[in-house]
């Protein structure tokens, strides 16, 4: 538990990464593997991943993302997409496993299906697009952790230009891209400052109402 518990310590968002050193295949693989086992209602998983290492994707890229250096310089940088028709596509599969593992009984197919419209909204709904952003951030924040497991460093980016991406790489106009995450080593030299102000519990916790 404390190997955990160090991880979340010392994660940082970082700015500076080395140009130089690849992550590879392997890792990359792994550590897509064990971020996907994140938390997602009804086990729907609506997440979408692009992965970008070729320089010149990376270039267009950092057009997209105001001119951040760190794209370039981070060894991949992933979109992280979150797909609000992650339901009509995932459904049926999730309730299959459900079935053959024991986790539900062929006659609530129907019962459970018509809870998860009633719960998560019709494709085009506001409520359905929560939903696919909140889940797909649960994805996001587990492959953060998940690699410092592999002693990579990250950065979770939300300055971009959302059309700009979607136009140039072919992303459909229904999905929502949450952030981009910078993936890399942390450039030689460089000694990170102390971590910035976070708020004391007492400002942001209430006892069982709000006010």
């Amino acid at each position: 538990m404390h190997l955990v518990l160090d991880v979340i310590k010392n994660r940082r968002s970082i700015n500076f990464f080395d140009p130089h050193k690849e992550i590879s295949e392997d890792i990359l693989k792994s550590l897509l593997e064990i971020a996907n086992l994140a938390p997602s209602s009804f086990n729907l998983q609506p997440w979408k991943v692009i992965i970008v290492r070729d320089p010149n994707r990376k270039r267009i890229l950092r057009k997209c993302a105001f001119d951040q250096p760190k794209v370039e310089e981070a060894s991949v940088v992933l979109i992280i997409i979150a797909d609000p028709l992650a339901i009509e596509e995932n459904l049926e599969r999730v309730f299959s496993s459900w079935e053959n593992l024991g986790y539900m009984k062929p006659e609530m197919r129907d019962t459970y299906k018509a809870m998860v419209y009633q719960l998560e909204g019709e494709p085009d709904s506001l409520k359905r697009k929560f939903f696919a952003i909140k889940n797909a951030a649960l994805f996001a924040m587990n492959l953060m952790i998940a690699a410092r497991g592999f002693g990579l460093e990250t950065h979770p980016m939300d300055g971009f230009d959302e059309a700009c991406i979607k136009r140039e790489f072919n992303i459909p106009e229904d999905k929502i891209i949450p952030m981009l995450i910078a993936i890399g080593y942390l450039k030689e030299g460089v000694e990170l400052l102390p971590r910035a102000f976070r708020r004391e519990i007492k400002e942001f916790v209430k006892s069982e109402k709000y006010s």
